[in-house]
């Protein structure tokens, strides 16, 4: 990302890694802070920052299996691009779990937290929020499911206390266990 900021902004690794930062705690990802600010095409963006090496990950048939096991629709919903999302659904071995995988450019490029962006792939998928559960690493993206009544799942280090987490777990394949 920061590569990718600073050769389209054509300014320094330096400077290009504060925009990213700034861009991401303000505006909730990098590239709604470039669209906002400059103005930049996001289908680009996403596919040079989404072009990464994968092997690092590893399949979790385990992960699978539980996922697989939780009743009711199962959604990806990323901040990054669907075709991204898949690829890392492909290296975790999660393929074919999920029943619909939407990325960002499915809420028309606005991002988590918004809450124009839940509402837009909720209501895409027809998905009732009351009925459903988010599982998220990022604290500040449950707070909109939390107030539209869905369960929210931190996943993650543990957070500081937040009134719209209803749950923690920094082991994912362990908390789907006690679920299922």
């Amino acid at each position: 990302m920061t590569q990718y900021v600073s050769r389209v902004l054509g300014v320094s690794a330096e400077q290009a890694n504060r925009l990213r930062a700034d861009y991401w705690a303000k505006y909730g990802t990098t590239l709604a802070g470039l669209m906002t600010e400059h103005g930049i095409d996001p289908d680009p963006y996403l596919v040079a920052v989404h072009d990464i090496d994968f092997s690092g990950l590893t399949a979790d048939p385990v992960l699978a299996a539980r996922i697989s096991a939780l009743p009711g629709r199962k959604v990806v919903y990323t901040n990054g691009a669907r075709p991204y999302a898949l690829n890392v659904l492909r290296a975790r071995g999660l393929e074919g779990v999920f029943d619909a995988i939407y990325g960002v450019e499915h809420a028309d490029y606005r991002p988590k937290p918004e809450q124009a962006a839940f509402e837009a792939i909720f209501a895409l998928d027809g998905l009732s929020p009351d009925q459903g559960a988010m599982f998220e690493d990022d604290v500040r993206n449950l707070a909109v499911p939390h107030a539209l009544g869905m369960r929210t799942v931190h996943v993650g280090p543990m957070p500081l206390p937040a009134p719209h987490i209803h749950h923690h777990t920094d082991d994912l394949s362990a908390f789907l266990s006690h679920l299922v």
